[in-house]
């Protein structure tokens, strides 16, 4: 066999395992991606929400010092993003109205990317990318949005 019919045997090789290999990994369930998806942002705001919560006084204090949201007086401002990182955090990694719940929290990201620290956009946008998957294909089969659209068919209140 020739050199080149050598290699022509290894690329086919090759290319059969890749394809394979893609076909194999494409099984992996999106719900599982999607709920993983869901705990990590969720977890980075409500962590935020709950260093808030157990420091109040700091937190005002960093709304005050370091932070400064042009427009909102930092104890509103410290109120308005404690409510926010607590409250949609929280339906965000349950699935429970995941998609609206994203908007609030693309909101934050999007103040604290532009006011705060804007040299972190690496990490606001990882924290954007997951949101936005989340607001355009939903939360997945493992979360209460989809148990209650469900539930909802089962009741034929919605069409299949």
């Amino acid at each position: 066999m020739s050199a080149a019919g050598h290699v022509a045997k290894h690329a086919s090789t090759a290319g059969v395992w890749l394809d394979g290999a893609r076909i194999w990994l494409a099984r992996f369930p999106l719900s599982i991606i999607q709920l993983a998806m869901r705990i990590a942002v969720g977890a980075v705001f409500l962590n935020s929400g709950l260093l808030k919560i157990n420091s109040w006084e700091f937190a005002i204090k960093l709304f005050e010092d370091e932070y400064k949201v042009p427009l909102l007086d930092p104890v509103w401002a410290a109120r308005l993003a404690t409510f926010n990182e607590l409250t949609f955090s929280v339906l965000v990694i349950v699935g429970l109205a995941a998609r609206i719940a994203t908007l609030p929290l693309l909101g934050m990201i999007a103040v604290i990317q532009t006011f705060v620290y804007p040299q972190a956009w690496t990490e606001h946008l990882l924290w954007a990318s997951i949101l936005v998957f989340l607001l355009t294909r939903g939360p997945g089969e493992l979360s209460l949005d989809y148990l209650i659209e469900r539930w909802v068919r089962k009741q034929g209140r919605l069409p299949i």
